[in-house]
């Protein structure tokens, strides 16, 4: 089940591999059998023969779009990764021990923001429904919401957000870095670049002179063919470049926040392929799912929750600033105790903030 990385006072990492029901079959043919790292605090093994089996809160980690867990416990040149930040942490007496799991939900689309989707798999109940329970049957973790926590950025802050929100039997402290909210800013300005893309996968090939416009209608934002075409050049690509990973991007959000098992690729998109417009019946359920929308409507389960953090910088480049600020003002005005911090920083490198919001949570799950 498990096989050693690292032990000592920097703790162990470990792998785990996992079997899903729940993945199983799931449209994209992702992988059901996963492994991923879970890291054990120092002392653990030492709790176990002189301590009575000392038990731990658990903290999961929730990666941002193309990422996986292993890509925050792998080797990083001039920086820490999160185990080694964790071990400091608690060598600095800022933080006490805990257990942190790294899942790998990337999918073939580039990842998911870890709610369930008949396009893309439902990647919320395997979280809860199948990696909290086999976590805390392998590892020594204080099995009960009020020691169980998640923290991400980006997409893993908005899924912590969300689970935090819609998931609360499950999760008693949330941190959500720079996590994606207000999809009328965050979403909508990359679009054009989106459809310009799609284009060159136009069953209909563009050419110079008097533009007729289409006979096709695409106001259901139901795909002519290029969706399909892009997805598969995208899949044999060995890399893409930044305007094709955007695209990509957003194709994922469509198929997280709109799908359609009875349409093509299984999800609609919310703009008209030939003229940019928006399609307001599908960017009404893209809304469906932005945290700036659901505040009121999960308030009693947020003021549950033993601790929100949340921080974004105020340049952030994809202006989520503007998103954490409507939902700290929300939940200011509900009543709902958090802490919102930001600082001078884009999207991007902040993973120092990190010093902030994991002794926050260590200390809201230490019971």
């Amino acid at each position: 089940m498990a096989i050693k990385r690292f032990a000592g006072n920097s703790g162990e990492l470990v792998t785990v591999e996992h079997r899903s029901a729940i993945l199983a079959d799931n449209p994209l043919n992702d992988p059901s059998v996963r492994q991923f790292h879970v890291w054990l605090p120092p002392g653990y093994d030492r709790g176990q023969s002189h301590n009575r089996g000392k038990r731990f809160p658990v903290l999961f980690d929730l990666v941002g779009y193309t990422g996986s867990g292993q890509s925050h416990t792998n080797w990083r040149a001039f920086d820490e990764n999160v185990p080694e930040r964790v071990a400091r942490l608690i060598h600095q007496h800022k933080m006490t021990g805990c257990i942190l799991v790294f899942p790998d939900c990337f999918t073939a689309l580039g990842g998911n923001q870890y709610i369930n989707s008949s396009a893309i798999g439902n990647y919320a109940d395997y979280l809860t429904k199948e990696l909290i329970p086999f976590i805390d049957r392998e590892f020594r973790t204080l099995a009960a919401r009020e020691h169980r926590g998640c923290f991400g950025k980006s997409s893993g802050g908005y899924g912590a957000m969300i689970h935090g929100m819609k998931y609360t039997r499950y999760w008693g402290a949330i941190a959500n870095h720079s996590g994606d909210a207000f999809f009328d800013f965050i979403y909508r300005s990359d679009w054009p670049n989106t459809l310009t893309q799609l284009a060159r996968f136009n069953p209909e090939k563009q050419r110079d002179g008097l533009w007729t416009g289409s006979p096709v209608d695409y106001s259901a934002g139901v795909d002519d063919g290029r969706v399909k075409a892009f997805l598969a050049h995208a899949w044999k690509r060995e890399r893409l470049n930044p305007q094709e990973m955007h695209c990509l991007m957003n194709l994922c959000m469509a198929a997280t926040y709109d799908p359609d098992p009875a349409v093509p690729n299984g999800f609609r998109v919310p703009f008209n392929f030939e003229t940019g417009e928006l399609i307001p019946s599908r960017w009404s359920q893209w809304l469906k799912h932005d945290p700036v929308k659901l505040i009121r409507r999960y308030r009693k389960n947020l003021s549950r929750l033993q601790g929100i953090y949340m921080d974004c910088g105020w340049r952030d480049q994809y202006h989520i600033h503007y998103g954490c600020r409507q939902i700290s003002r929300q939940l200011a005005e509900a009543g709902i105790e958090h802490r919102y911090e930001e600082f001078d920083g884009t999207h991007s490198g902040i993973d120092q903030r990190m010093d902030i919001s994991l002794p926050f949570l260590q200390k809201a799950l230490r019971g």
